[in-house]
């Protein structure tokens, strides 16, 4: 029992960088401006999610086939220039994201979508397992109206499936903030670390078991 306690305590000690919980709005101006569209590059496009600590989600979306490239960073926010530390205050309005960069004729848009709804609690409220605070909340963004409506089609069939409502915010893009270089790959390059062994990793697999059509060879 006390062995139990203590793998408990520093899960949360080595969480996601987990503080004091704070609840933060999404500013009007956030949620109603004009969505900003990222232009594709060699091919690839970019899509925006956020849902709990972006060591995970970077990891999930890292898996999968058509993905290039997912990065860490912050966005939904008011304030320029976050950092992991003001961002932990949640008082910036940012959340940790992740820039998934991909090959839209391997994975299209509406998968990414199902498998940001499909690789969390989409119930839980201003977090994600242990962490807790407005910086971990559900954010999915939109850079046009044809996105805006699959992230909306697939939010609705999900509901289907839970009672109590579904949390994530639909936001129109804005801008993407990358995150220190110490948090890009954390969980491939920290893979003893205890949170990673005890929620990234458990959450990594979970999502596989669930999508296993979709992953990369060298990911199943």
């Amino acid at each position: 029992m006390k062995l139990i306690l203590l793998n408990l305590i520093s899960i949360v000690l080595l969480a996601c960088g987990n503080k004091a919980e704070k609840t933060t709005v999404t500013k009007p101006e956030i949620a109603n401006a004009e969505p900003v569209e990222v232009k594709a590059q060699d091919g690839m496009e970019r899509a925006y999610f956020a849902s709990g600590c972006f060591w995970c989600v970077e990891a999930i979306y890292e898996s999968i086939e058509g993905v290039g490239e997912a990065i860490s960073g912050y966005s939904g926010g008011h304030t320029k220039n976050p950092t992991y530390e003001s961002s932990n205050t949640g008082t910036t309005g940012h959340a940790e994201a992740v820039e998934v960069i991909y090959d839209p004729e391997v994975v299209d848009f509406r998968t990414l979508v199902e498998v940001y709804f499909g690789s969390q609690d989409p119930t839980q409220v201003n977090g994600q397992g242990p962490d807790r605070g407005s910086q971990y909340r559900s954010l999915i963004f939109y850079q046009n109206e044809e996105q805006k409506k699959i992230i909306e089609e697939v939010k609705a069939e999900v509901a289907k499936n839970y009672e109590e409502p579904i949390a994530a915010e639909v936001l129109p893009f804005q801008k993407f903030w990358k995150a220190e270089d110490y948090h890009q790959d954390y969980e491939e390059n920290n893979p003893n670390n205890p949170y990673i062994q005890n929620v990234s990793i458990p959450r990594l697999n979970r999502f596989k078991a669930k999508f296993p059509d979709i992953l990369k060879e060298d990911a199943h």
